[in-house]
This record gives C-alpha cells, sequence and structure tokens, in this order.
C-alpha cells in the first residue's frame, strides 16, 4: 500500500496505539492532537517525535486522518470540521468508533474524503503491550463498497484480521462487545467483591483460573457450535458448557446464594452483586431449557426461586423494584433470558466535548 502521512486526531489509549501500529507499517505520523496530560505523556510515548498540534492543523497536513475521539463527540467533530472547510478532496478519514459506520463521515464526504469505519475488537491499555494485542485483533470495517480494499489493507498492515460489516449492524455488533467485555469485568468486581467478604486474601488468585478456564471452554463453544448453522437455524454454542446449580437444576443452592448475597449487601450497600446472579440466573435457566440441558420441572423450579422479590429492593429501603418478571416458558438459546431484559455498555472515555476545531477528549478504550 502506498506510504499515506498519518494525522491521529485524539491520543487516548486507542489513537495512540493505531497511530503507533501504523507507524510500524511504515506510514510517517506528520501531527497528532492530544488535549490532556495523560494522552500527550501517551503521544510522548507512543509516538516519539511526532509533533502536537492543533486538530485544524493535524488535518490540514495529513493523507490519512485517524478520529480517535468519544462516539459522542465523533458527528459534531467532522460537522464542525466540514463548517470551516477542513477536510481536503481525495483525503483518507478513517474513525474508529464502534457505535457508527460510515454515514456519521458524511459532512467530511461531501468535501471530497474517502471515509472509512475501523473499529478492533479489543480494550486498551494505552500501552506498548496493545501493539502485540493487535495481531489478529478482529476490526469490523465499513466502507462504501469501492474504498473497502483500503479499510482492509490498512487492518492487515496493523496485523489485524479485518470483517466488513454493514452499516447498520453497527450499533448491535457494539452493544455485544460492551456487554460481553465490560460487564465480564462487573462480574469479576463482583464476585471478587464477595469472596473478599468470606475472608478469601486473594479473590484475584482463586478467579483466575476458575474464569480462565470458563471463559476458554465457552469461546471455544461458541466458535464451534454459536450463531447459526447451515440452515439457519440457531444453535447452542457457550450455553453447552453451563456448569454450576442451575446447570443441575439445584433450586436449593440458589435460593441460599441469593440469601447469602443479599445479606452482602444489607452489611455493605453492594446490593447489585445479588441482583446481577438474579438476573443472570434467569437467563441461564432460560438458555439451558432452550438448550435441552434441564428437564422442564427443574426449569419451573428454578424460575420460582428466581421470581421471590428483587435483592436490590429487599436489601435497600424503599428502591422500587425491577419492572415485570420471568413469563412461564423460555425463548430461543441465543434470546434474551425469561425475564426479557436487555442490558447495554459503554466504553471508558476521558470525557465529551465538542466545539468546530477539536473533541473534549480522546478516545480512551474500545468494546
Amino acid at each position: 500500500m502506498t506510504r499515506l502521512g498519518i494525522g491521529v486526531v485524539g491520543a487516548g489509549r486507542v489513537g495512540a496505539v493505531l497511530g503507533s501500529a501504523l507507524r510500524a507499517a511504515g506510514h510517517p505520523v506528520v501531527g497528532v492532537s492530544a488535549v490532556s496530560e495523560a494522552s500527550r505523556e501517551r503521544a510522548d510515548a507512543l509516538l516519539p517525535g511526532v509533533p502536537v498540534l492543533d486538530v485544524p492543523e493535524v488535518v490540514r497536513r495529513a493523507e490519512l486522518v485517524l478520529l480517535a475521539v468519544p462516539d459522542d463527540a465523533l458527528a459534531e467533530l467532522v460537522a464542525g470540521l466540514a463548517a470551516t472547510g477542513a477536510w481536503q478532496p481525495g483525503q483518507i478519514v478513517v474513525h474508529t468508533a464502534g457505535r457508527y459506520g460510515a454515514a456519521v463521515l458524511d459532512p467530511a464526504r461531501a468535501q471530497g474524503v474517502i471515509p472509512i469505519a475501523l473499529h478492533p475488537a479489543m480494550t486498551f491499555t494505552g500501552t506498548s503491550l496493545d501493539l502485540s494485542r493487535l495481531v489478529g485483533c478482529t476490526f469490523a470495517v465499513t466502507a462504501p463498497t469501492p474504498v473497502l480494499p483500503i479499510g482492509q489493507a490498512l487492518v492487515v498492515e496493523m496485523g489485524g484480521e479485518p470483517v466488513v460489516l454493514d452499516e447498520a449492524a453497527r450499533p448491535l455488533y457494539h452493544a455485544a462487545l460492551a456487554h460481553g467485555a465490560n460487564h465480564l469485568v462487573v462480574l469479576v468486581a463482583q464476585a471478587g467483591q464477595a469472596l473478599a467478604a468470606a475472608g478469601v486474601a486473594d479473590p484475584g488468585a482463586v478467579l483466575r483460573p476458575l474464569l480462565t478456564a470458563a471463559l476458554d471452554g465457552a469461546l471455544r463453544a461458541e466458535s464451534a457450535g454459536g450463531g447459526r448453522d447451515a440452515e439457519g437455524e440457531v444453535t447452542n454454542g457457550a450455553v453447552t458448557t453451563l456448569t454450576g446449580p442451575v446447570r443441575r437444576g439445584d433450586a436449593g443452592t440458589v435460593r441460599d446464594h441469593l440469601d447469602e448475597l443479599t445479606g452482602l449487601g444489607v452489611r455493605t450497600g453492594a446490593t447489585d452483586v445479588a441482583a446481577s446472579y438474579r438476573a443472570l440466573s434467569r437467563a441461564a435457566t432460560g438458555r439451558a431449557l432452550a438448550a435441552g440441558l434441564l428437564r422442564a420441572e427443574q426449569g419451573r423450579a428454578l424460575l420460582e426461586v428466581l421470581a421471590t422479590g428483587d435483592p436490590a429492593a429487599e436489601a435497600a429501603p424503599g428502591a422500587a423494584p425491577a419492572p415485570g418478571g420471568p413469563p412461564g416458558g423460555a425463548g430461543p438459546a441465543h434470546a434474551p433470558g425469561p425475564d426479557g431484559s436487555t442490558v447495554h455498555g459503554a466504553h471508558d472515555d476521558e470525557g465529551a466535548g465538542g466545539g468546530t476545531a477539536g473533541p473534549g477528549a480522546d478516545q480512551e478504550d474500545q468494546g
């Protein structure tokens, strides 16, 4: 691929790392914008010698502009630069927001730029350790069909694996990644807090082998049998590796767990632990029933235990109970749990901002 002068707008954890990866692939980085002290330090560490400039100057110098800013700041930034005539015909503009496809770049496209959306399915630390994580990392590529090869080539140069994703699919794709990665962190935090309250000195050491094995098994099963089969039928995938009291139909154990976790909430204020356990146990029961892992009477016993009140409301007087409850049956194996709830997440940024000259913060993370 032709060497391109790269301008990085936003030296957060994502922008600085991707800029460094493109630089390693032979593309010179001609400028970087950095708002906070942390992002300036990151730019110095990962892009040494690259001048720190304001956003319009970065755009003016670059043949390829990499926009790595918070999702909520992206549209305003693109439109603001278009209003000042900053975009240049023939310039490649790449953004890294998982939530958006290429359409968010339409104000720049109207001024002749080539719009591409690249999203790495990875969480970033903002250090050189992330560069090795890019090898084999999936990148969602969304762009007009004639320029898709450019986006795919950039991903390959960074060591990643490009996957073409439709514009309309980007919001669901991003919600899925956020739900998986962000809420995995919350689950570890909750389990760790409960173990610490039980007197375990190093919760991480106890959880590491267990969770590593569970995650590895679930991901292998999802790759082997998840999604849809050749006939388009939903398959069971990861749920087939489910273990524990729900999988065994041990309603009494589940009841005891809820009592213990509700007590933890009363003592410590961590009412979210029991609430999460209840919600995820409902989902596990529904999926286990749909996959044929539980008998109907086992499922009914579990759902009866899981339907008796809301631990967060019980432990926090005055709090409103969660709406709804589990219906009598279970949906498809890949449908939401029997309570019908869904959960959404977001990645971690330094903050949000706007203005025509530049973003109020740099994109800090993905997921």
